[in-house]
């Protein structure tokens, strides 16, 4: 452990840390635009330089190992006027494309230059031209003239994807990035390549012109696209005309979490939001009625728009009066992975303790694509939690059994969470369902097959739209926040199912789902002396081996 200063501060480290490193433990910034902590370390872009005592050239932070009495001065004049050299020469041919780039106000270069350069510059040659918005894959555009050649992307694809798309091709000022002939930037993390790129050379193409960056708000939150539970933040645009497509969400990002994810995020993750602002559920809709089309003067059906407090009140009567024969529920809830733990528990409580309802969560879907870094088969996000809660797992009783029994006649009521029954049954099937049940409860966030089928539809909040929690598959327990409030009449599942509660003269501790989870804690062995403040914002692992998980 060699002792050294920095700053006028001592600090202790591990023998191999380099100076970069044990600055950071001190709080202390060191400009950086080559090194990033997980890759391998290149020293090509120089802007780290410090002075260290009894060495008569500035060294660079990033490749220089501590010792053991080392004092170094990251802030004195010499060092600053190296870096400021060194930020001259990599502008020397950097084109004035600030107006135009959407690395604009979240630029290396831009900061630096306000920070540490602050020069005039003695450039007066034509600067060197190279290739623009050159595609070099489904999400990534490459503007060669932007790059300062820092190598990180390179490293990237040879360190953590291992797939080595890129390379620098040619010498000297003549230098650039590009791929290698006959590749394609394809594999399945290629857009962290553009989360990792200092300057704006390398773009998303999904988000390229979309909007500036100054007019996003972020959230943090997860990702919900497997079990992985990715952290991210959510970059967003309540007033709306500032996208281009009238989306509320920009673009998502990895955020940084050395137990789940580290720095990286995987592109089916990334730009699996699309549903957040299409298709939306947004109007409370009732029973169908019978009319007259327009168009072609013949009968119709069509479901009729009403209210949260309509619908609650006819379906909290059905439930209320529905047969609970000892050893024969009536009632029938198919719930979801998607759903937070909160609402999970609610669900447990209301449904199947209260009622006697036979409950699920365990859904006939077909596993997706996993690898052996972050990406994941089972694409629910809190698989694991439902299982904690006993609504998944082999003690729970099969979708399909609850679909079987409604068609068979022995349910009166059936409550679907978020699930497409049409594609997991047929649509023939659920059709018999709904004629054959006397309540038909859909509750989800998107339209799909299975909600004209249904006798009610309630429109959910997204999970961005609201508080609670996911429980990962390696046990960890994490907020995913909320980004903004519900979309048109949409109400988060707890809600709802809080109003449902008191209309069926049950109740809860909890108003909220802070209060829920502290219910939860009290009642769930896995979650014990957990709250939402141990939980924080990178979650807890939870004690899984003692519910023998």
């Amino acid at each position: 452990m060699p002792s050294l200063t920095i700053d006028g501060r001592e600090v202790s480290v591990a023998d191999g840390t380099m100076v970069i490193q044990a600055a950071e433990t001190l709080g202390i910034f060191i400009p950086r635009y080559c090194y990033h902590p997980a890759l391998s370390i290149a020293g090509n872009c120089r802007i780290c330089l410090v002075e260290v005592e009894r060495i008569p050239k500035l060294q660079i932070a990033c490749n220089t190992p501590v010792s053991e009495g080392m004092v170094v001065h990251t802030k004195s004049a010499m060092a600053e006027d190296g870096r400021r050299a060194v930020l001259e020469f990599l502008l020397a041919n950097h084109p004035l494309d600030c107006p135009v780039c959407d690395q604009s106000g979240e630029c290396d270069l831009q900061d630096y230059y306000m920070n540490f350069g602050l020069y005039n510059p003695r450039f007066r040659e034509h600067k060197v031209k190279k290739q623009k918005a050159v595609e070099l894959g489904p999400h990534v555009m490459l503007d060669q003239e932007r790059c300062i050649l820092c190598s990180r992307c390179v490293r990237f694809t040879d360190e953590i994807t291992k797939t080595g798309e890129f390379g620098i091709f040619n010498r000297g000022d003549r230098a650039e990035l590009g791929l290698y002939p006959g590749d394609v930037l394809d594999n399945p993390y290629s857009a962290n390549v553009v989360d990792i790129c200092p300057v704006g050379a390398l773009t998303e193409k999904d988000f390229r012109f979309k909007a500036r960056v100054w007019y996003l708000s972020s959230a943090p939150t997860l990702c919900n696209g497997c079990s992985q539970g990715c952290n991210v933040d959510l970059h967003y645009v309540l007033d709306r005309p500032h996208l281009n497509d009238g989306a509320r969400v920009a673009r998502i990002k990895p955020r940084y979490n050395p137990d789940v994810n580290q720095w990286w995020l995987c592109d089916e993750g990334r730009y699996g939001f699309e549903w957040l602002d299409k298709e939306r559920l947004t109007k409370v809709r009732g029973p169908s009625q019978r009319s007259t089309d327009p168009q072609t003067h013949g009968p119709t059906d069509s479901q009729t728009q009403t209210s949260w407090d309509q619908a609650l009140q006819t379906i909290s009567a059905a439930l209320a009066g529905s047969d609970h024969e000892q050893g024969s529920p009536r009632i029938g809830v198919i719930a979801s992975a998607q759903l937070t733990c909160e609402e999970l528990f609610l669900i447990r409580q209301i449904f199947r303790d209260a009622l006697g309802a036979q409950v699920t969560a365990s859904v006939p879907e077909e596993p997706g694509s996993s690898d052996d870094f972050l990406i994941k088969a089972d694409k629910n996000p809190n698989t694991l939690g439902a299982t904690l809660l006993g609504l998944a797992g082999p003690d729970a009783p099969a979708a399909a059994q609850i679909v079987d029994a409604a068609i068979d006649g022995n349910l009166e009521a059936l409550w679907v969470f978020g699930h497409d029954l049409v594609e997991l049954f047929g649509e023939e099937k659920v059709r018999q369902l709904s004629e054959k049940v006397s309540l038909f409860v859909y509750s989800g966030t998107n339209e799909n097959p299975t909600v004209p089928l249904a006798h009610w539809v309630l429109p959910s909040a997204a999970y961005v739209e609201k508080d609670g929690t996911f429980v990962n598959c390696h046990g960890r327990v994490q907020r995913i926040g909320r980004a903004f409030g519900p979309i048109g009449d949409s109400r988060e599942d707890w809600r709802f199912l809080l109003e449902l509660a008191g209309k069926l003269g049950l109740s809860f501790d909890g108003s909220g789902p802070e209060g829920i989870f502290r219910g939860l804690a009290e009642h769930v062995t896995a979650f014990e002396g957990l709250s939402y403040d141990t939980i924080g914002t990178q979650g807890v692992a939870l004690r899984t081996e003692s519910v023998g998980l």
